[in-house]
Order: structure tokens, then C-alpha cells, then sequence
């Protein structure tokens, strides 16, 4: 792990992060949250588990800038707001996630926000810039945009097939940017 890292325990509860994960220079990782083989947490971005869990799985990329928090339970709402990002998804730049969960494959644009008890099914896609509010959902294969964000076509096959490209793209371009850190080789 780079020096400019902080991973941080708090309330008994500390940062696991699988080896084969990218976790750039600037990041901060504090309490109960989980990233997945090969996920990419690139440069300055934020991620806050304490006060709920936040899980980022496989090959999912969290692109720079971006904050991710839960909420805490309440009376309302006993289990509180985690956020849960399955596998192979994409986060553009500068998102702000709050107490959401984004299904595998589903996509959140440039400077987007997702707040508390949204749910991004697969291949659901947010657009850059759209503010997803409390408790809404894009269903499989949704575009929503807006802010307020809604509903504005169906993706076709095309647009998906871009986002996984995108998907492999960050997984190598991780690996490149872990290369590149770790200096020349000693020799």
C-alpha cells in the first residue's frame, strides 16, 4: 500500500482489502468496508464505514474523487443505510454514494449522486451528473438522468457492451497505475 494511504480502524471495525486490489495514492479507507479482488479505488477518493458497512466487490472501480458513506440505523430504519456495490461496476469521477447499493454491472456517471435507499439493479446506468433521491430505483437495463434523476430510455446491447468494456479497462489500467507506484525496478 502506498504511503499516502490511510486505512484506518474505528469502533473495533478495520478496512479489508483483498492483495489484488488498486488502492491509489490519496484514498482514505476508514472502518467497515470491504473491496473485492481486483476492485480499483483510484486517487482522493473517500470511503466511510463508520457507521455502516460499505462493500465494494470484484472489479469494480471507484474513479477519482468520489465519496461513498452509509447512514446509521434509527429507529425508522433498524439496519440503517449501507452502501453495497456488486461486482463490475463502474464509478465515474467525483460520485457521491450515500446508503445505496448498485447491483453487478450497474454504472454511476461523472459527479452523479445516489442518497440513501436507492438501489441500481444490473445494468442499470445513472448518467453523469443526475441526483438519484431517497429511495428510487433504475431497473435492469434503465438509463436515468436529471436532477432529480428520471427514467429516460432503455439501454441497448451496444451500451452495455460498453460498460464492459470500461470494466476490463480499469482492471488493467489499475494494474498499470500499481506498476508505475511501485517505481523503477531495483537492479
Amino acid at each position: 500500500m502506498h504511503q499516502d494511504v490511510t486505512i484506518a480502524t474505528i469502533h473495533g471495525k478495520s478496512p479489508r482489502i483483498h492483495e489484488s486490489a488498486f488502492i491509489a495514492p490519496g484514498c482514505r479507507i476508514i472502518g467497515d468496508v470491504e473491496i473485492g479482488p481486483e476492485a480499483s479505488i483510484w486517487y482522493n477518493c473517500v470511503l466511510r464505514g463508520d457507521v455502516n458497512r460499505i462493500v465494494i466487490g470484484a472489479r469494480t472501480n471507484i474513479q477519482d474523487g468520489t465519496v461513498i458513506h452509509c447512514d446509521s440505523p434509527d429507529p425508522r430504519y433498524p439496519k440503517g443505510f449501507p452502501t453495497l456495490i456488486g461486482d463490475d461496476v463502474l464509478v465515474g469521477h467525483m460520485a457521491m454514494m450515500h446508503g445505496c447499493i448498485v447491483h453487478d454491472r450497474g454504472f454511476v456517471g461523472l459527479s452523479a449522486t445516489v442518497m440513501n435507499g436507492c438501489v441500481i439493479e444490473s445494468d442499470g446506468m445513472l448518467a453523469a451528473g443526475a441526483l438519484l433521491t431517497p429511495g428510487k430505483r433504475i431497473a435492469e437495463r434503465q438509463l436515468w438522468g436529471g436532477r432529480p434523476a428520471a427514467f429516460m430510455r432503455d439501454l441497448n446491447d451496444a451500451a452495455l457492451e460498453g460498460m464492459r468494456h470500461g470494466v476490463t479497462h480499469y482492471v488493467l489500467n489499475a494494474q498499470a497505475h500499481k506498476q508505475a507506484l511501485l517505481g523503477p525496478a531495483e537492479g
